[in-house]
């Protein structure tokens, strides 16, 4: 008879490998059925439409050329003008529509409180668009 041998299993270990050979049939499955379906996913009814030509209607708002000089002279757009009178200036040019950008060109030596008194004045006037002109870094 016979004899049932529990031992022949206790040398052997398990086995560690996946076995990907399903999930490989999977994958292939799955993109030929994406390469078939993909030109129907593309069909488009097509439409003759209109033609017509137009270029943009790009309207800037004027800009003020502002030029502050290293010893504090001010010009407005090439005309000297104190600081004392750029609030009334600057609140005209806000009640303006389209309100106008305003182009600081302030010289490299200039004091810093110049600056901000204009700023300022245009920002207290109303004016939202307030810039800086600067020579590019040569």
């Amino acid at each position: 008879m016979a004899r049932g041998d529990f031992n022949r299993y206790r040398g052997k270990m398990p086995m560690a490998d996946m076995n990907v050979v399903p999930l490989v049939d999977v994958m292939l499955v799955l993109l030929v059925i994406f390469i078939v379906t993909a030109p129907l996913l593309t069909h488009s009814v097509k439409i003759e439409l209109p033609k017509a030509s137009s270029s943009p209607n790009i309207t800037r708002p004027e800009h003020i050329e502002f030029g502050i000089r290293e010893n504090g002279e001010l010009f407005w757009n090439g005309e000297a003008v104190a600081l004392d009178a750029l609030p009334a200036r600057f609140a005209a040019e806000a009640a303006r529509a389209p309100q106008p950008e305003v182009h600081i060109r302030a010289d490299r030596n200039v004091r810093y409180d110049v600056v901000a008194r204009v700023m300022a004045a245009a920002a207290k006037a109303g004016l939202v668009r307030i810039g800086f002109i600067s020579d590019p870094a040569s």
